[in-house]
């Protein structure tokens, strides 16, 4: 039996995803999170196997949530569930040292086979993906600027970009607003660009936006 640990913001996602995940004998659901802190929680005194995670959520949450709980639980996977583009997101992740990543689209066909790869070691990224990924380590590619921001400072340039007011954004993350803004100018310095239009058009050009 492979127990796994949802995480997700939207109670209806939530049993939505257990109702998938429970349809195989194979797979319990052990505990539902519904936020990044509260998964951060089970993640470090319930049992599990594998963590599916939302990748947008209130407090911890994306590349940060999956280090976290990487860090009181090296062993064990965590899945990405999200509606953003799997390219460039999903190589955030990987990166992160997540297991695999997962559109929401392709839950109910995926989901299942995703956790039994992933329970037992491997990774769960798509083929044309893996074939990019590939290709970039093969030719040593240049990565793209934002690959340079920190966990916290990515969520954040995502969100801006989205066209999320900073008041709004701190609410989610926790922060004062006056935080949000002092990441807003490092973002906008790392990336070399000059205001939120141009971060816009970078997060267009380099799919960070659903």
């Amino acid at each position: 039996m492979i127990n796994v640990l949802i995480a997700d913001d939207h109670p209806v996602v939530r049993r939505g995803l257990k109702q998938i995940v429970e349809a195989d004998p194979e797979i319990s659901v052990v505990a539902e999170a519904r936020d990044g802190n509260e998964a951060t929680d089970f993640a470090r005194r319930l049992a599990w196997e594998v963590a599916v995670v939302d990748f947008s959520m209130p407090g911890r949450g994306g590349i940060e949530l999956v280090k976290e709980i990487k860090r009181y639980q090296p062993n064990r996977a965590v899945l990405v569930l999200s509606m953003l583009p799997e390219e460039p997101h999903a190589t955030q992740v990987i990166k992160a040292g997540g297991s695999g990543y997962l559109n929401k689209e392709s839950a109910a066909e995926a989901l299942t086979t995703a956790i039994k790869k992933v329970a037992g070691g491997g990774k769960y990224i798509s083929p044309s993906l893996a074939e990019k990924l590939a290709d970039g380590f093969v030719l040593g590619a240049e990565r793209p600027a934002h690959e340079q921001l920190s966990d916290r400072e990515y969520r954040v340039a995502c969100l801006l970009a989205a066209g999320r007011p900073l008041n709004e954004i701190g609410k989610e993350l926790f922060l004062s607003p006056s935080t949000i803004s002092t990441y807003r100018l490092r973002i906008l310095r790392k990336l070399k660009l000059e205001n939120n239009a141009e971060l816009v058009r970078y997060a267009l050009e380099h799919r960070l936006l659903p």
